[in-house]
């Protein structure tokens, strides 16, 4: 039978880097493929070809056995190939319908838009999904998971045949995750066909047909999830044995060094966001902040870091009060932070990667002496930090807006935790990150702990949270509705708190599901 899409020998060189190898693909109507790879191995540059945001320096794309040329977006639409980017690409202010049109309306009257035929045509394919999404509601009042649907319905309406997913779940809550892959599902069965991105390798496991795994541009190997677990799918990605389950001993709680009170924080629009929040951290442990991204978090971790002045409230970071610090008064107190956004916030993307490395502290010896850089003691911190924290960089000259998303998490990651600090603030830490990457720094974390700095652990990755926290503080709308120790609870509970479900009715349904189990 005739593949569906086909790539063959497909090659994309930048500069100091071959991204893809000759690479070959096969995608059969109605699978679901997994591209697996680590950061920088090329699965986006892949996937960004296939979609016509990048053009290859060689190689053929084939779809239902006809070659075709893909010099654009457009042309990928054409061609029946669609793609769900990993940030949406949705306008908040807008309607579903209006969302979906975008690019494709159409016109009665000659220029008024036909948002009524629209919104039945969009009907019609939440039904035919199971996708369960008002043409009429806003954009921006509708749940993560909901406006991921209408990135779906903006494909379908395009009648896209192949389906491109980006890190799918990056934003999701388990259930939402698990919703989902119903929705993939009933996708290929219906005669679509899915590639999807993902570092999760329990979701390939348990949803894909097939696994393609790439390697530093090359294609490693393919398997399926019958003839694999995570453990080897880990080693095909990195080149060697992973640990998948970092050893946590007990935690030993020591002095508060950062205590919040009250904290109430307004978001850029003057939007109250934060509303009145409280939690102590102590040395020594892990305090992991919950909840699906958008419901308070970003403010927190900027008012805690000096990025941005709250409202009301009180902050404390080893018993000093608070209330206008600045970054580099942070740093100063042995903070230490990995932004949510590293490009935003954590890196000078024009800078190369050397400079990066001692951004924070570029004022002080080793790296400056009498106001003049030593350069020597930069290059030589940056190798370090580069072997250290395997940052892939054709130089420590390279600058650092050359490299893929997950290196320059690296760099911000290895700058933050190569100092003595008593406080980290890490949002995000992994975002982006290939097993191996996220091995190392959730090692990292770790061993800061034991050496007892307090960590504030903000992630919108359960099990990254379940994992190296010693205690949960869930969020949602700026409220934090339960903090429990990670011990006593289970993924589920957490993912019905970050959905918003109150601790009763968890309490309450746990003991529906205990009494069902016995029997009574």
């Amino acid at each position: 039978m005739t593949p569906v899409l086909e790539l063959k020998e497909i090659t994309k060189q930048f500069p100091g880097v071959l991204a893809n190898d000759h690479i070959d693909l096969k995608l059969e109507k109605g699978e679901i493929l997994a591209l697996l790879g680590e950061n920088g191995a090329g699965k986006s540059t892949l996937m960004n070809i296939l979609y016509g945001l990048y053009q290859p320096d060689g190689g053929t794309i084939f779809i239902n056995g006809q070659q075709i040329n893909v010099h654009s977006s457009i042309d990928a639409i054409k061609a029946g190939i669609g793609m769900v980017h990993q940030h949406f690409m949705l306008i908040p202010v807008f309607t579903v319908t209006d969302n979906v049109m975008l690019g494709e309306e159409s016109l009665i009257l000659g220029d008024i838009l036909d948002r009524k035929t629209a919104a039945a045509r969009i009907m019609e394919i939440s039904k035919q999904f199971n996708l369960n999404v008002d043409p009429n509601a806003m954009v921006g009042d509708l749940p993560v998971g909901v406006q991921q649907r209408v990135e779906i319905i903006k494909l379908l309406y395009r009648d896209a045949n192949i389906l491109i997913f980006d890190e799918p779940t990056a934003v999701l809550t388990p259930q939402e995750a698990d919703e989902l892959f119903k929705i993939m599902r009933s996708l290929t069965d219906k005669g679509k066909s899915i590639i999807f991105i993902t570092h999760k390798l329990r979701e390939v496991l348990e949803y894909s047909d097939r696994i393609m795994v790439i390697r530093r541009g090359r294609v490693i190997g393919e398997t399926t999830p019958d003839k694999a677990d995570q453990e080897k799918l880990a080693e095909m990605m990195v080149g060697r044995a992973v640990n998948l389950n970092q050893e946590k001993s007990k935690a030993k709680k020591g002095e508060v060094v950062l205590q919040v009170q009250d904290l109430i924080v307004a978001d850029s629009t003057k939007k109250i966001t934060v509303h009145g929040i409280s939690f102590t951290l102590h040395s020594g442990e892990i305090l992991g902040i919950a909840g699906v991204q958008g419901n308070g978090q970003t403010e927190l971790e900027e008012a805690v870091t000096g990025m941005r002045e709250f409202e009301s409230g009180e902050i404390q970071i080893s018993g000093k009060s608070i209330r206008k610090i600045k970054p580099r008064e942070f740093v100063e107190a042995g903070g230490a932070h990995v932004p949510e956004d590293r490009q935003r916030d954590g890196l000078i993307l024009s800078f190369p990667v050397e400079d990066n490395l001692m951004l924070c502290t570029y004022y002080k010896p080793p790296f400056s002496k009498n106001g003049i850089l030593d350069r020597r003691e930069i290059r030589k911190n940056a190798e370090n930090l580069i072997s250290a924290f395997d940052v892939r960089t054709p130089s420590p000259l390279t600058d650092v807006g050359t490299l893929s998303g997950g290196n320059q998490q690296k760099v911000i990651v290895a700058r933050e935790l190569s100092r003595d600090n008593r406080l980290i603030v890490a949002s995000q830490p992994t975002r982006g990150l290939d097993v191996g990457s996220i091995e190392y720094i959730h090692g990292q974390l770790l061993k800061k702990r034991d050496e007892g700095c307090g960590i504030l652990l903000i992630s919108s990755e359960l099990d990254e949270i379940m994992e190296l926290s010693d205690r949960i503080l869930v969020m949602y709308k700026g409220e934090a509705i339960v903090t429990v120790d990670t011990e006593a609870v289970s993924k589920s509970e957490i993912g019905l708190y970050m959905a918003g479900i109150s601790q009763q009715s968890v309490s309450g349904s746990e003991t529906v599901a205990e009494k069902s189990s016995t029997g009574e």
